[in-house]
């Protein structure tokens, strides 16, 4: 039986919130929270403790009858019509190929970018939308609607799972031509597995959750997973040059892929086969990773596969503090033994967590309390200082169960103690549900972000106590209501250095225009980030909300370099998107 054509208008995702329909938070008559669906570990379980942490964290008290209202006819300009354009598509494909529909278009006009995006489509209106939408179902299909573009001088948006938190979608306003959001999802198919090779060549369109059931069918999977797995593309992955929870045992996405496929104006980029390592001089491809659609469209990759493991486990440790679960990821870095997943999550994440757990009662309550005593009473744990660190062992029996061992006995020497595997278990899964926390939020006058970067193991503390200072100091400034909310975690360790990502979050009832003050008050802490040793970012890339740093990141001639590089495969600026050091 053929799956049912894609189209993002009628598909089981938000159209313009993060995540899936069928999921998300409410808030009950008693004051407890409970996220509707079954996707996910949390739902169906009121959780007493989110509003009292809310309150607590954020200094104010929840109404449940002062909403922010959401904009129900949302706004939106009539379609710039390339005429000829239009007509060549019309003549040379399906009717089930394009869309000026008007809520397929404002779909495709943005990303998850909270301040900038999600919160303007939401409550206000953005600038720009996209003129069509296009769902090509082949390579050829690619070609073709490019070179119509170049014909009739059209701007090709590239689109895949939507989830960029890097304003990477938002709309040039200054361009007058016809815009054409090209959406890859339908182009979702692995091609050929290669097992002796351990290879896969995967088409670009598929999503990270749909391509490991997929390959799970053959008992093999690649290991990529972002946060944002169930949504985004692979061909959004090496265009955004991501990273994965699980980089430690899979590799960042630049480890993963050994060949990309890129249709530009100009003709395809890519190698003529994929090798296992050579050194064949420089690599056009290299330039596929982070070109965040300003050169072309990725069509497909080959990609390392590996045989399910045989052991999954989680794990999980609570210190006493910050400084002793650092500590403990410094050394850990330099073992043998690094799972698969290593996170460690500060005090605010963590009590965080436990207000997203439901209440225990009869003899889970009883353990719950003794876990208690225990920890804080016994070992002298301090619940406002106290952190967790989060594991995924992965491997044969023998490999996950070394890994544990040692992994326990390095966090006693630490100062910490093991939480087990379902804390583990329920810590990692977590990450799931933040940004269905920040839409539910959202509604009760809070807007939230996050933000990531890398710093080296010496700048850890200093980036982190920088960016809180901050986000106080701007907070005091502005008079806003309440007190502003900072959090951090570290999802990934490197021999080097560390990922840092932020949460961060703000009281907004009453400040005119708080989503633009919300953007620079964000755009001051990337740079105090920056100034004192982190990087313009991780894994989410620059698009246009990181795009005025780039001088503090690349040399003038490196710039050049790639500038030169888009006027020799787009020399009439097809693909006008406009991130990176292309944006206004």
């Amino acid at each position: 039986m053929s799956r049912k054509k894609f189209f993002a208008n009628d598909d089981i995702s938000f159209k313009h919130k993060w995540g899936y329909k069928d999921s998300g938070f409410t808030l009950n008559e008693d004051r407890s929270v409970t996220m509707f669906g079954n996707r996910y570990d949390l739902c169906g379980t009121p959780m007493p403790d989110l509003i009292p942490y809310v309150e607590e964290v954020l200094g104010f008290k929840i109404d449940s009858d002062d909403l922010l209202p959401q904009i129900e006819d949302k706004p939106i300009s009539e379609p710039t019509i390339n005429e000829p354009f239009l007509n060549d598509i019309k003549s040379n494909f399906d009717l089930d190929r394009f869309t000026v529909a008007n809520d397929d278009r404002l779909i495709h006009s943005h990303g998850q970018t909270t301040s900038e995006e999600v919160y303007k489509v939401l409550y206000n209106k953005i600038d720009t939308t996209v003129d069509m939408v296009f769902y090509p179902e082949s390579e050829d299909e690619v070609q073709q609607i490019i070179q119509y573009a170049s014909k009739h001088d059209v701007c090709i948006i590239p689109y895949g799972g939507g989830t960029s938190v890097s304003s990477a979608l938002k709309l040039p306003e200054n361009e007058t031509r016809m815009m054409v959001a090209v959406d890859m999802r339908r182009m979702d198919k692995i091609e050929w597995v290669n097992e002796e090779d351990r290879r896969a060549c995967i088409q670009a369109g598929i999503t990270g959750t749909y391509m490991e059931n997929e390959l799970g069918k053959l008992g093999y999977m690649v290991g990529h997973e972002p946060d944002s797995v169930e949504l985004s593309t692979l061909g959004g992955w090496i265009a955004t040059h991501a990273s994965g929870m699980k980089k430690n045992r899979y590799g960042n996405i630049e480890d993963i892929v050994k060949n990309v496929t890129m249709i530009t104006p100009t003709g395809v980029i890519d190698q003529v086969s994929p090798i296992v390592r050579a050194s064949i001089g420089m690599r056009p491809e290299n330039f596929i990773y982070g070109n965040e659609g300003n050169l072309g469209i990725i069509t497909k990759a080959i990609v390392k596969i590996h045989k399910k493991p045989e052991v999954q486990k989680y794990g999980s440790a609570v210190f006493p503090d910050w400084e002793n679960g650092v500590q403990f990821l410094h050394e850990l870095s330099q073992t043998n033994y690094i799972p698969a997943s290593a996170r460690l999550v500060d005090n605010i994440q963590f009590r965080f967590g436990q207000a997203l757990k439901p209440k225990s009662s009869g003899f889970s309550k009883i353990l719950d309390d003794i876990k208690k005593f225990f920890v804080l009473n016994i070992k002298g744990f301090d619940p406002h200082k106290m952190c967790a660190a989060t594991f995924v062992m992965e491997g044969n029996a023998k490999e996950v169960a070394y890994q544990e061992k040692n992994l326990n006995a390095l966090a006693v020497k630490h100062s910490g103690l093991a939480g087990g595997s379902e804390n583990g278990k329920r810590g990692y899964m977590l990450t799931y549900a933040i940004a269905y926390v920040r839409d539910f939020l959202t509604d009760f006058h809070i807007i939230g972000e996050t933000m990531e970067t890398s710093v080296p193991w010496s700048n850890i503390q200093k980036v982190c106590d920088e960016a809180t200072k901050t986000l106080y100091d701007l907070h005091e400034k502005h008079s806003i209501p309440g007190i502003p909310y900072m959090s951090y975690r570290i999802p990934q360790i490197y021999h080097t250095g560390v990922a840092i990502y932020f949460m961060f979050g703000l009281y907004i009832k009453g400040i005119d225009n708080a989503e633009i003050l919300f953007g620079e008050i964000e755009h001051k802490i990337r740079q105090s980030i920056m100034d004192n040793g982190g990087s313009i970012s991780h894994h989410h890339g620059v698009g246009k909300l990181r795009k005025d740093f780039m001088k503090d990141t690349l040399s003038d001639s490196s710039i050049d370099m790639i500038k030169n590089v888009k006027d020799s495969i787009d020399p009439n600026n097809i693909f006008g998107i406009k991130n990176n050091v292309f944006a206004d």
